[in-house]
């Protein structure tokens, strides 16, 4: 199966999932079970399949956070809500959250059915071997309505993706900090003041990274990703691609482009509905 097949996919599908945490109903539910909304919420959330681990083991997964960051809030969330308490309410939420945005008829349609049962089947095939967070996710319960079995199907697929595109971020020699800057360089993704606000870098430690780069001749002076830092970044992105290539197979070239299908269509409606914040966050495009 041509890789470039595989990472279409998952840029396609991959806000199915990653919506829950942009949308008020996640703060709500966390909220309600017991945490501050914001980033412990985003922690809390997100970590929980794994159980009540420490701070470390948050901060390898999550790799890009600043570590003091993330100890400001674990292990003080599992003191606040139990970890299956909080899956719960991370599925209430997504529930929430899509039924808002795309409503029942489309929720109940047959290509969301059938969206489902591709990613249930190709989420079931993701080795998980040196995969924690996908592993982790593999383990929880499938819920019974289509959408939330697509649901869990992409987020079990997009953690798998994260936890291999750490390991050629590792590879790479980029740690957390230097792969949010450098990705940031490329203007792709998170405006840099958001990704050092919300990841918890000062400007003096992200200023640190921009020069570490700049030596590395991955920036410029200005930042700006160079040619070298966009070979470096391509070679992550086109191992990434090869790492997650295991569930996909299971589809075949023919499921897999089935699938990215629906997801376009799906995430086209969901970003069309407000799943995404307008300003401030994103790049442009």
């Amino acid at each position: 199966m041509d890789e470039k097949l595989i990472g279409q996919a998952m840029r396609q599908l991959q806000i199915f999932a990653a919506m829950v945490y942009f949308a008020p109903e996640y703060d709500e539910e966390l909220g309600a079970a017991g945490l501050a909304p914001g980033v412990m919420c985003y922690f809390g959330g997100r970590a929980a399949p794994m159980g009540a681990v420490p701070a470390s083991m948050v901060h390898a997964t999550f790799y890009n956070f600043n570590p003091e960051r993330v100890r400001e809030h674990i292990p003080r969330v599992w003191e606040l809500a139990s970890p299956v308490k909080l899956i719960e309410a991370r599925l209430v939420a997504a529930d929430r959250a899509l039924k808002r945005m795309l409503g029942p008829e489309v929720l109940g349609s047959p290509r969301v059915a059938e969206a489902a049962d591709l990613a249930r089947r190709a989420a079931s095939e993701a080795d998980t071997e040196g995969r924690p967070l996908a592993a982790s996710h593999q383990e929880l319960e499938w819920p019974e309505e289509p959408h939330m079995v697509l649901w869990q199907g992409v987020a079990i697929l997009r953690e798998h993706r994260g936890d291999g595109h750490i390991a050629a971020l590792v590879d790479a020699g980029l740690g957390g900090l230097q792969s949010m800057v450098s990705h940031s360089a490329t203007r792709a993704g998170f405006l840099p003041s958001f990704a050092q606000s919300h990841r918890g870098w000062s400007e003096e430690q992200w200023n640190t990274a921009v020069g570490e780069l700049c030596e590395r001749g991955l920036v410029d002076a200005a930042g700006d990703i160079t040619e070298r830092g966009s070979a470096v970044r391509a070679r992550v992105e086109a191992d990434t691609d090869r790492l997650a290539a295991v569930p996909w197979r299971a589809l075949g070239a023919e499921g897999t482009q089935r699938l990215t299908e629906i997801g376009c269509e799906l995430s086209g409606e969901l970003v069309a509905a407000g799943c995404l914040p307008s300003e401030g966050v994103f790049f442009p495009r």
